[in-house]
């Protein structure tokens, strides 16, 4: 049985992507910070017959990865596919932007995929092993007033290419699926000021649909990186 482990789990893409591979028979390992969110979805899980395990888990705090991926991991399922979903997103202008939320946004979007994969890969290098980091199309765009975000999911792509060319060897595939915009709770964060329609975005279950076709390729063969955007341009 094949085991995945979502970051971001609670909500939104996260929480779709768990069930969509829950109902196709994977077991997962969950990741978030909200202990009542994370409880209740692993009890929808279980009732369809997945294994389902998690661990609340702050990823704005370095200290806290460690410790926690460990114990999530200790239920005894090793992951051969990684998902990770979890970010934030900050609006403003850079000139701006407060130190304290730049270190967040960097640790959140960019370090602690880092800190994930360099506890996840040594595990997966026997597995054949996929992982899909979620990006967006601001790795490859400028927007005013989005300039960390840009940053951030810049950086998580060159980081994406960087760590397949290094276990490419080791039979591991590491792809990004780059996204538009997703009507998702990151809309609703006290953080992020804008007036977009989010009616004519993307839906967090078109989202998982994709990560499921990702996951579904054969370990013979590797995808980069797939763009996902709404019919309509929307950011």
């Amino acid at each position: 049985m094949a085991t995945a482990l979502i970051t971001g789990a609670s909500k939104g893409i996260g929480r779709a992507a768990a069930k969509a591979f829950a109902e196709k028979g994977w077991d997962l390992l969950l990741v978030a910070r909200s202990r009542d969110h994370l409880q209740s979805l692993s009890e929808e899980l279980r009732v369809s017959g997945a294994k389902a395990f998690y661990e609340c888990i702050d990823l704005a705090d370095p200290n806290q990865i460690q410790v926690g991926i460990n114990k999530l991991l200790s239920n005894g399922l090793i992951p051969s596919l990684l998902i990770n979903n979890a970010g934030v997103a900050w609006t403003g202008e850079l000139s701006s932007m407060p130190l304290e939320k730049w270190n967040c946004l960097i640790q959140m979007n960019l370090t602690s995929i880092f800190q994930i994969c360099s506890l996840i890969v040594p595990l997966m290098r026997n597995k054949k092993g996929l992982i899909i980091n979620v990006s967006s199309h601001a790795a490859r765009n400028s927007f005013p007033q989005w300039g960390a975000y840009c940053v951030s999911k810049a950086a998580l792509e060159s980081f994406t290419k960087c760590l397949a060319e290094e276990e490419r060897e080791f039979g591991i595939r590491v792809c990004t699926l780059t996204l538009g915009s997703v009507n998702s709770d990151l809309w609703e964060s006290e953080n992020v000021q804008c007036d977009f329609d989010r009616a004519a975005m993307l839906s967090v279950d078109q989202v998982a649909s994709e990560l499921l076709h990702l996951a579904s390729q054969p370990s013979s063969q590797s995808i980069d990186d797939i763009t996902l955007m709404p019919s309509s341009g929307v950011f």
